[in-house]
């Protein structure tokens, strides 16, 4: 039984079990249950909400600011929403992990991109944006001259969903369009005030006191491999290979390839209190294995996280143990006989490319756009591997005509390139995608595999380090560039192509270091900075989706009393005002509804 039908049971038992209890009067007055849902009533904390709303003219004036904004998201959000059902009724996507219905609940252990090691700082940053977007609410019901029948909470059973204020229908009737539409537009504007504040925090001091620790970051090792019989696991730094010091993936690979000795000496830091004073050293015994595949490579290998691990016996004939003695087994050939535990067979042996761009100069060169493209030199050069292409790529200019020498559909075949420029780094660029390893085969003779613990540092406004990817001229260059990054961050692995980034927790704490002004703190820094980060996340998710114009969401009531501002303008009587008002709002209910039933469940219901 899937998660998503677990949750469903249980709340259709937690439905039948309340409606039991209200049926026979065994659940208290300020309790009111409906279905799955549940509110919790009540009338204290309306004297400080009076005495809080004192400073009117600043209120409206802050609330006017919040009308502005709305209106404009709002527009956005139909528009985004319209479009998305459309486009999944012309061509409804492949189900994936982010369109799974789960994963629509921002609900920690059940949406996957939540994990529970984090439900406390969301729940945090929940109850924070349903208390000022509520206290928003009843704020400027006060300044309005609106008065308020009650004040609680929504449940889904017993989880939070949201607080509202209940402003009595009578004097809310009573009051100025104007003024209501205000008190619909404060508590979206207080979450994104929030959401602001939480921002600045952390991307100013919070992230300033963070560092990357010295050495690679792991996030694990490849079952069976080298590293993992060794003992090294996630949460560990390798800190010197065979006595040089590294600081990313990079420099362990240069070192690796550079040695062909079977046995190497790491030392490592767990991350424990006795290793923080003192490293461990560790033997690795290399041993070249197959740790992944693409479809559609050359040996015909597809690597199945559930089966034996693939070794790599011989190279023409020549037994290898490592990725240095694969390259010298290799030498100047293109075509090797490669034999390993599945079987033997005949290769070109280069750097696969997954993708050559239609417009990129080596298609420009003639190269085909489709898959499976193998580059075997540059310029007379072997390249062998992805990091050997990399590595030759890297010492190229832009504008600079080089010779590329690929295996194409089987043929050996020669193009004259002319390379453009690398938007990272500035070098020589080819414009392709290329799969790490050996024609389509990612070889390795470690097997540890690494964190980007650099890399989100930066995306978070941090200075990375040499193990960081580089944001110059990228969308995170600019403060709305980098507010994105960081809300795409728990979906990273669809949308950067990184693992996800749940925020500084557990294990990933050995990776980073403490410097600065919060020094002092120590590790109470990144509880602080997952405060931050999901509460600006949470806050910003409940503002958007507030401003979904649709009942009876704030952004539907905002609608209503637009609509009812400009229709109040047309030469129509009263009845006819009332009937065009209430098309409007219903017309576009109906639109926003259909779409979010089409975004969550039309993937998984249109493409089976």
């Amino acid at each position: 039984m899937n998660t998503l039908l677990w949750v469903l049971v249980g709340l259709a038992a937690y439905s039948a079990g309340t409606f039991f209890l209200s049926q026979r009067g065994l659940l208290p007055k300020f309790v009111q249950v409906q279905g799955p849902f549940t509110t919790i009533h009540t009338q204290r904390g309306r004297e400080f909400i009076e005495w809080i709303a004192q400073p009117k003219r600043f209120w409206r004036a802050w609330t006017n600011f919040g009308v502005g904004t709305a209106l404009v998201i709002m527009v956005g959000m139909f528009a985004f929403l319209l479009i998305q059902g459309i486009s999944i009724l012309q061509n409804p996507p492949a189900p994936s992990a982010v369109n799974q219905p789960e994963n629509f609940l921002v609900i920690p252990g059940v949406n996957d991109f939540l994990p529970l090691s984090v439900a406390p700082e969301i729940i945090f940053g929940l109850l924070v944006g349903l208390v000022v977007h509520e206290g928003g609410h009843g704020i400027l019901c006060r300044v309005e001259g609106i008065e308020i029948e009650s004040m609680g909470v929504f449940l889904l059973t017993i989880i939070p969903l949201g607080a509202f204020v209940e402003p009595d229908e009578e004097s809310e009737r009573f009051a100025s369009r104007g003024g209501r539409t205000r008190m619909f537009a404060a508590g979206v504007t207080n979450n994104f005030a929030i959401t602001i504040i939480a921002f600045v925090l952390l991307f100013g001091p919070i992230i300033g006191s963070i560092t990357v620790a010295p050495g690679l970051a792991v996030s694990g090792a490849y079952d069976e491999s080298p590293a993992a019989t060794a003992g090294i696991e996630q949460g560990d730094r390798i800190t010197t290979v065979a006595g040089t010091p590294i600081s990313n993936e990079s420099e362990l690979n240069n070192i690796l390839s550079e040695r062909s000795n079977r046995e190497i000496t790491v030392k490592i830091n767990d991350g424990t209190s006795a290793a923080k004073r003192e490293s461990q050293t560790l033997t690795v015994e290399r041993e070249l294995i197959v740790a992944g595949s693409v479809g559609g490579n050359p040996a015909d290998i597809n690597v199945d996280a559930e089966g034996d691990p693939i070794g790599v016996e011989t190279v023409n004939g020549t037994a290898v143990y490592t990725q240095a003695g694969f390259s010298n087994a290799v030498g100047t050939d293109r075509f090797i006989e490669l034999t390993t535990t599945r079987g033997t067979t005949t290769i070109p042996a280069g750097a696969y490319l997954t993708r050559v761009a239609s417009d990129g100069p080596l298609a420009q060169a003639g190269v085909p756009s489709n898959p499976g493209v193998i580059v075997t030199a540059i310029d007379g050069q072997r390249v062998v591997s992805s990091n050997e292409l990399t590595a030759v790529l890297d010492t190229t200019q832009p504008g600079e005509e080089v010779m590329v020498e690929a295996v194409v559909s089987g043929e050996r075949k020669e193009y004259s390139v002319r390379l453009g420029e690398n938007p990272q780094d500035g070098s020589g660029f080819l414009g392709v995608n290329i799969f790490p390893g050996t024609s389509g085969l990612l070889l390795t003779d470690f097997g540890a595999q690494s964190y980007p613990a650099g890399t989100y540092l930066e995306l978070l406004g941090g200075e990375g380090g040499p193990g960081a990817i580089g944001l110059s001229g990228t969308i995170a260059d600019s403060p709305l560039g980098a507010v994105y990054v960081s809300l795409v961050l728990p979906l990273a692995s669809v949308v950067l192509g990184i693992p996800n980034f749940p925020g500084f927790t557990g294990a990933v704490h050995n990776f980073y270091a403490i410097t600065g002004p919060l020094e002092p703190i120590g590790s109470g820094v990144f509880l602080i900075a997952n405060i931050a980060f999901w509460t600006a996340w949470i806050n910003l998710q409940l503002g958007i989706f507030n401003f979904i114009p649709g009942h009876p969401l704030d952004g539907g009531r905002i609608l209503r009393t637009s609509a009812e501002a400009v229709v109040s303008r047309l030469p129509l009587p009263a009845s006819g005002k009332r009937r065009l008002v209430r098309t409007i709002t219903t017309s576009v209910g109906i639109i926003m509804l259909l779409s979010l039933l089409l975004l969550v469940f039309g993937p998984t219901v249109l493409s089976g």
